[in-house]
């Protein structure tokens, strides 16, 4: 089989506005990829004709199959099958077999049938139509000018039921389907996104089946390898092979694979090494509790968190040093190791870890917005502190605070 570009055009105005997550795109290049189908193309556009007729003119151009959902219901703004009617000249036309289904479910219903309700039974002339398990707007598959559109309701429940039913069976056999694609995430922490790039340059200059594709988020980096071979075992041989490679140069960073984050990997080794924990949060919160508790069978690691936020309350809760306060002040290397060691203490926990610093507006005690303390105190008292200045907002400054925890805290419990 040659290679195939495929394209997704999700229709609604609904989508553009936020008030509904795109979800079936993701699923839909989901199934594709199993079926060793590239997707090239994501696009979402409203209920416009005009627009509408735009996306798919260029779609045609540039992709061998394209996928649209959505715009394909009754009312005057599902404009799917006019616009394509206006580009492709094909004659839309009534299918009986929709028609009599649609008349059955509102009989058995108790309810009227409208005739704008009749629109849903419209394909295309000369089209496969794919019955609808679920709902009553059919599936249709049309060959157009070297194109395959492959036209299904925007409802993901009736969507993923026409594709797997109807579609994929359709494209196994049409296309003569023999290939997979796989994908690997592998997760790093404690390494910039242009540093692993650069460590990486041989490599990723180089790929090609399996290719490599670096991808940031906050406080980490991710490498996404995907293979596209005959078969599932041989597409997984391949990436192992370029994984081992890469582990060679940066698996010290390295720390998880696919959907699982930080947090989880920090509660699993905590976990392992049958190790609590409890924290005592001033700038944070409560943010690091809060993510370590998101965790199913947290209770197990978890002993409890103290959200220490004025000086009297480090002193009444923690049972800590008035008088370290006022000689160091709160903001300061000293505050947030006895915050680490008292935290451990009240809570009867293996390691403690604390929180202090300066989320803004304002500096405090002379220091400056971004200004944060983490200490972690271990089983045996001993501390490792580290003083860290983030940029951004007040939000951002703590959410970097309670990832750059988990770093240090996947540092110290790795074997």
């Amino acid at each position: 089989m040659t290679e195939v570009k495929a394209e997704l055009i999700s229709v609604g105005t609904e989508l553009l506005l936020g008030q509904i997550v795109n979800t079936n795109a993701a699923w839909i290049s989901e199934q594709l990829a199993d079926k060793g189908i590239s997707v090239y193309y994501h696009s979402a556009v409203g209920d416009n004709f005009n627009r509408l007729a735009d996306v798919f003119r260029e779609a045609g151009k540039r992709s061998d199959l394209v996928f649209i959902t959505g715009g394909l219901g009754p009312t005057e703004d599902d404009l799917t099958r006019e616009a394509f009617q206006h580009i492709s000249g094909v004659e839309i036309i009534e299918d009986q077999d929709t028609l009599n289904k649609m008349e059955a479910f509102f009989a058995k219903n108790n309810r009227m049938m409208t005739p704008n309700n009749r629109k849903q039974a419209h394909v295309f002339k000369g089209s496969k139509v794919l019955h609808n398990s679920v709902g009553i707007a059919p599936g249709i598959i049309v060959d157009y000018n070297h194109t395959l559109w492959v036209f299904m309701p925007g409802v993901p429940r009736e969507m993923k039921a026409i594709m797997t039913e109807g579609v994929l069976p359709f494209l196994t056999d049409t296309l003569a389907l023999n290939t997979v694609i796989r994908s690997r995430m592998l997760h790093f922490i404690g390494i910039g996104e242009s540093q692993l790039e650069y460590e990486l340059r041989d490599l990723i200059s180089s790929q090609t089946n399996p290719t490599i594709a670096p991808l940031a988020s906050e406080g980490e980096v991710a490498l996404r390898l995907t293979a596209k071979a005959e078969n599932n075992q041989e597409a997984e041989q391949l990436i192992d092979q370029i994984e081992i490679k890469i582990k060679e140069q940066v698996g010290q960073y390295l720390y998880g694979y696919d959907n699982i984050g930080i947090e989880k990997k920090v509660f699993e080794l905590l976990k392992q090494k049958q190790l609590t924990i409890a924290s005592a949060e001033s700038l944070t919160g409560g943010a690091f509790a809060s993510k370590v508790v998101d965790q199913g069978g947290a209770s197990a690691i978890f002993n409890g968190a103290a959200v220490v936020y004025q000086p009297f309350s480090k002193i009444s809760a923690l049972k800590m040093s008035e008088e370290l306060i006022t000689a160091y002040g709160t903001v300061s290397e000293q505050c947030a190791e006895a915050m680490a060691l008292h935290v451990k203490k009240v809570y009867q926990s293996k390691i403690g870890i604390s929180f202090t610093g300066v989320a803004g507006p304002e500096e405090l005690e002379n220091q400056p917005v971004g200004t944060v303390y983490i200490s972690i105190c271990d089983a045996s008292d001993q501390h490792y502190t580290e003083k860290f200045q983030f940029n951004g907002d007040r939000q951002a400054i703590r959410n970097r605070a309670v990832k750059k925890a988990f770093e240090l805290l996947f540092y110290h419990l790795k074997p």
